[in-house]
């Protein structure tokens, strides 16, 4: 990327570095400076060419010192103002050096100790699978047919902005992304004037879009393209020769990956009713007419044994299976043993079994506690899953009771097929994890959430372990770990080099996730006991944020021991791959919670997370199924969901087993929504589908 000519209020605006020797630096001087490169100790990198620039400038210095004042001559800039300038450059050289250094600690980059951008670009360049020769030409690592001459020179920069319109788009599609193990955050490329693009090609969010035009200094027409949204006119007063469309990937020929839709919450009354079946019954034709395999429906422990234990109401169920039936489509069924109402997207609210409510009015400690003793009645806390406290049952046995009831009355569906999978809640929002983000209890993303271990049946596990490891002073929780909405770095469990790194810490922070697998563990078995010759599948969120922080600080306290130096989710799917249980992993889709917040301030990487934990799965043979965890009516939602689904160029071939899309509703079944998704269930399918025109 080549810089123009600017004043120095240009150069403020846009993150570029200003010289520091800034005494005689007039506007006309700046047209004939070289931009200069500032390495981790702060030494100015300059081009083979400073030194005929630095006579000029004295030559001008003596002109100047000879012309009165006056006239068109501009006069110095004070004195003040030059301090100034040395305090930015300071600052950014500070901010450069932070940057490399945490590349070489945590993003595994040789670089050297005198690095500069350009060496920060080339190792990123190289990750995406580009080449960069010691002369800076850059040029994809499979089109050796386009490698510029040898005799041509140019730096990394000016090489990946100016490639031609085919390497460009590849480049979006497979570049740099956040997918890197930890990368630039937009601090760092305005102010070195880069662009880096987003992790997916089809990301038109109006932020990317003006970030990008403001850094190239581009003029931006985003109505041109409907799938991006952006159309380069000119770049720097030159033309620039693009198309406005980039094309879509065609799906047509790759595999059969089944489409189903999750039915809406309130489909089913706290009565076991079904809600407006004549509704649900013409919805359900419009997605048989468009080829939706089958449809995924909650099976609600709140509803069914709500009132008096073992005696469960199928009623509702019944109806629905046999109207999904008649229409032969497939049916995926959740056994949800938790409470809906209070998070994300619930528009109704189910609470747990009253007889278990009533229970818990006596012994709260049957819930998931915090530190500051508040208890949360979202589901059962895994202490009790073998302690007899639900009229003489363990929390164990009332699930398989419960599973055991749903296997036997919905037998013929079994048999006859219907029935294609069971998917297992193993926690809040059926999801294996702890309730560490629990938004009633005030948690606001992007806190790091709080630990849920303070109830006295869980506090009686940790003491035993302390013991048994000979530390008994072991046996609490942390103490410096925050609040729900705390920053990693302003506690002194979490922060880089904190207490979760310390003996202690990996003591509490093993024992915490292996109570999670354990819990996982204990249940599954039971569920391939009850649903014997069942595809079975569980649900894992993808806890994002923090991410690309050394601590992991959102995962830790869900449960998921996954800091930068370890592997969190291996012992998950060893689990999981002991029982043959598949993973349903929820496609993080960023900005969850305040779509005005920068999501660079929590440090998220949906891509990284998504890369680790799939990765994870497929190397141990797990099967993956996803949904989407927001509303996705759009192209553009559809594309990022089809290149997860189907990764381009994976070299085992690799894809989903299934997806769920959330969920069925008015909005979705209106026209050009329905079309747009018939067009979407067609390429998940791996069909040759045509351009829709509103």
């Amino acid at each position: 990327m080549q810089r123009f000519g600017t004043s120095e209020e240009d150069d403020e605006d846009m993150g570029l570095d200003v010289k520091e020797e800034g005494e005689h630096d007039e506007d006309d001087d700046e047209k004939n400076s070289t931009p200069t490169m500032v390495g981790v100790d702060g030494v100015h990198v300059t081009s083979n060419r400073s030194n005929n620039r630095f006579q000029h400038q004295h030559q001008q210095q003596f002109q100047d010192q000879l012309t009165p004042q006056g006239g068109s001559q501009r006069r110095c800039r004070p004195t003040e103002e030059k301090e100034r300038t040395k305090l930015r450059e300071r600052q950014r050289r500070a901010i450069t050096a932070k940057i490399l250094a945490g590349l070489r600690r945590h993003g595994n980059y040789n670089l050297r100790v005198r690095a500069d951008i350009n060496d920060v670009i080339a190792a990123l360049a190289r990750e995406a699978g580009w080449v960069v020769l010691p002369d800076g030409t850059t040029f994809p690592s499979r089109s050796q047919g386009v490698r510029p001459a040898a005799g041509a020179s140019t730096t990394v920069v000016n090489s990946l902005t100016s490639l031609p319109l085919q390497q460009n788009q590849a480049a979006s599609l497979r570049g740099i992304s956040s997918t890197c193990p930890i990368g630039m955050n937009d601090e760092a490329c305005q102010m070195k004037g880069l662009y880096v693009p987003s992790s997916s090609a089809y990301d038109t969010s109006a932020i990317t879009r003006s970030q990008s035009s403001h850094m190239l200094g581009v003029e931006v027409d985003d109505q041109d393209d409907p799938i991006i949204g952006v159309s380069v006119d000119t770049v720097g007063g030159r033309q620039v020769d693009m198309r406005s469309k980039l094309q879509e990937r065609d799906f047509a020929g790759t595999p059969y990956v089944p489409v189903y839709v999750l039915l809406p919450l309130g489909a089913i009354n706290m009565k076991c009713e079904l809600v407006d079946p004549d509704n649900i019954l013409k919805q359900l034709r419009v997605l048989k007419s468009i080829n939706v395999d089958g449809v995924m429906i909650d099976c609600w422990w709140g509803i069914v044994e709500a009132h008096v234990p073992q005696e469960y109401n199928w009623k509702g169920y019944k109806r629905l299976f046999q109207m999904v039936r008649e229409l032969k489509l497939k049916l995926q069924v959740v056994m949800s043993f938790h409470e809906c109402g209070g998070n994300v997207g619930d528009d109704v609210c189910i609470p747990l079994p009253h007889w278990v409510a009533v229970i818990g009015r006596s012994n709260p400690d049957i819930f998931f506690t915090d530190r500051s003793g508040r208890h949360n009645p979202e589901c059962l806390s895994w202490g009790i899953d073998k302690e007899r406290v639900l009229r003489g049952r363990t929390a164990s046995e009332v699930y398989f009771d419960y599973m055991r009831s749903f296997r036997v009355e919905f037998d013929e569906y079994f048999v006859d097929g219907t029935i294609s999978m069971i998917e297992i809640g193993l926690g809040p929002c059926g999801e294996l994890r702890y309730p560490s983000n629990p938004v009633k209890h005030g948690w606001r993303y992007p806190g790091v959430g709080e630990f849920q271990c303070y109830d006295r049946y869980m506090l009686k596990n940790l003491t035993k372990a302390a013991e048994t490891r000979g530390h008994s002073f072991w046996a609490r929780g942390p103490e410096n770990a925050g609040s729900y909405n705390s920053r990693p770095h302003e506690t002194g469990f979490f922060c880089n080099g904190g207490d979760y790194d310390s003996y202690y810490g990996r003591f509490f922070l093993n024992w915490y996730s292996q109570f999670l697998t354990n819990h996982g563990d204990r249940v599954l078995s039971l569920a391939k006991f009850a649903f014997e010759g069942t595809f079975i599948t569980t649900k894992l969120q993808g806890i994002h944020w923090w991410y690309k922080t050394a601590s992991h600080a959102a995962e830790l306290t869900a449960g998921f021991y996954n800091p930068s130096n370890r592997d969190g989710y291996a012992p998950v799917m060893e689990m999981l791959k002991k029982h043959g249980v598949a993973l349903n992993f929820t496609l993080a889709q960023m900005g969850i919670s305040d779509p005005h917040m920068d999501s660079s301030e929590a440090l998220e990487d949906p891509d990284g997370l998504a890369w680790q934990v799939m990765n994870a799965a497929w190397d141990s043979c797990i099967p993956v199924i996803s949904e989407n965890s927001l509303l996705c009516l759009d192209k553009v939602s559809y594309n990022h969901v089809l290149e997860k689904a189907k990764p381009l160029n994976d070299p085992d071939g690799r894809h989903y087993s299934a997806f769920t899309y959330h969920r069925l509703g008015p909005l979705l079944m209106e026209p050009h929504n329905i079309m747009e998704f018939e067009r979407f269930v067609k390429r998940m399918h791996g069909e040759a589908v045509l351009e829709i025109h509103a």
